[in-house]
């Protein structure tokens, strides 16, 4: 499922127009960037949690070359799935 997809079945499903939808949907998005990149989590009971982790420096190796090169410490995005999510996923809950 791409954006306009779910911007499609969020309104159709809530009856709000697409445009409305598609605002919420990038608020809600551009609120949790803001959040992590800020070091904060977002959490969303029974859906999961949005995170920043840090990714210490390392050496690694060019496949082609097989030179090792530095690679730097880095903080990236991370999502952990929440409970609720995991056992609708697996089928032992149902929506």
């Amino acid at each position: 499922m791409n954006k306009t997809e779910l911007i499609n079945t969020v309104a159709g499903a809530t009856g709000e127009s697409k445009r409305v939808v598609g605002d919420v949907l990038d608020e809600f998005v551009t609120q949790i960037q803001k959040q992590v990149k800020k070091g904060d989590k977002v959490t969303l009971p029974g859906f999961g949690t949005f995170s920043r982790r840090q990714r210490a420096a390392r050496t690694a190796r060019n496949p082609r070359t097989g030179d090792a090169i530095k690679v730097k410490a880095s903080k990236v995005p991370a999502f952990k799935a929440g409970a609720g999510f995991k056992d609708y996923v697996a089928g032992s809950r149902k929506r």
